[in-house]
């Protein structure tokens, strides 16, 4: 069984993936992104049965999946997902389209046409990039006078992240939100991720507590999950008057904070599941690749993310 994992770095997730697979006799084969090259021409990758991505560069990991998954090579989660997922914009078309609950949200191309939305929403609301991760370069806008001075921010900076304004409704939440870790078809952990400040991810220094999965919130997740069809994400959910709504789904989602409030072993369930389907993968004759070659990487130990 030939299993690779798509590394940036080794974090602390990924550690604790590899050991998961060695306690299980599976080597896991490390290809570090900063390494690879790509001839599109000429197919020449080590065999894989399955890869699993890891890696923390968005754009990195959207190509690597492509090219893999032209080549015949199944990977977790797909290009397709991976694609949504790391779009704000297009999680949250998916998730309209199968009628699941989601924040309020406004679009926008210009500054002008940003100010209009966010006075029709009515303030406070929320600013965020369409790409991005770990909280950063969130803006919560309380009146007119900030809203100008971040979309002015915005237009200077100048790049195409920038230039699309997306605007979401502020939720007054308990001081918390959800952080709900899915396997396949199964919920494997959930945590409240709590913080005095507004946004709670812990990346941002959020603490995570455990939350109960209750039918509600189990049900909730794996819909989203099956809406952007993922194998393996972070759903994350918020508490509001209305129940809950999904504020994101996120792909090589990390678990360092759930793993404090769990008995669960996720990164042995990864392995697992990984292994399951590869075993599939094989009985099916999918996912062969018969060209071999360089790729293959220990890769470089990082700090843990």
């Amino acid at each position: 069984m030939r299993i690779g994992v798509l590394m940036s770095r080794v974090r602390v997730e990924e550690k604790l993936i590899l050991r998961a697979a060695e306690a299980r006799g599976c080597e896991l084969m490390r290809f570090d992104d900063r390494e690879l090259v790509f001839d599109l021409d000429k197919p020449d990758f080590p065999p894989l049965d399955i890869m699993l991505d890891r890696g923390m560069v968005h754009s990195r990991s959207e190509y690597t999946l492509r090219i893999l998954e032209a080549w015949g090579i199944p990977t977790v989660n797909s290009y397709k997902a991976t694609i949504t997922c790391d779009n704000k914009f297009l999680t949250n078309m998916a998730l309209l389209e199968h009628r699941l609950p989601v924040l309020r949200t406004m679009l926008a191309y210009t500054p002008e046409s940003a100010l209009q939305a966010i006075e029709r929403m009515g303030y406070p609301v929320v600013l965020k990039p369409n790409a991005g991760s770990w909280g950063r370069l969130l803006a919560k806008i309380n009146d007119r006078d900030a809203a100008e001075a971040v979309l002015e921010h915005k237009e200077i900076l100048g790049s195409y992240h920038h230039s699309i304004f997306y605007v979401q409704e502020y939720v007054e939440k308990p001081g918390r939100d959800i952080r709900v870790f899915i396997v396949g078809d199964k919920v494997v952990a959930a945590s409240y991720r709590s913080s005095p400040h507004w946004i709670t991810n812990t990346a941002r220094g959020g603490a995570s507590v455990l939350c109960p999965i209750t039918p509600e919130i189990e049900g909730l997740a794996l819909a989203c999950s099956n809406a952007v069809e993922t194998d393996i994400a972070g759903v994350d959910l918020v508490e509001t008057p209305d129940g809950y709504k999904v504020i994101e789904i996120n792909v090589g989602a990390e678990f360092h904070g759930l793993i404090e409030t769990t008995d669960t072993d996720i990164a042995g369930e990864i392995v697992e599941y990984l292994m399951a389907k590869a075993k599939s993968g094989i009985a099916t004759g999918n996912g062969l690749v018969g060209a071999t070659g360089a790729g293959a990487s220990g890769a470089t130990e990082g700090a843990a993310g």
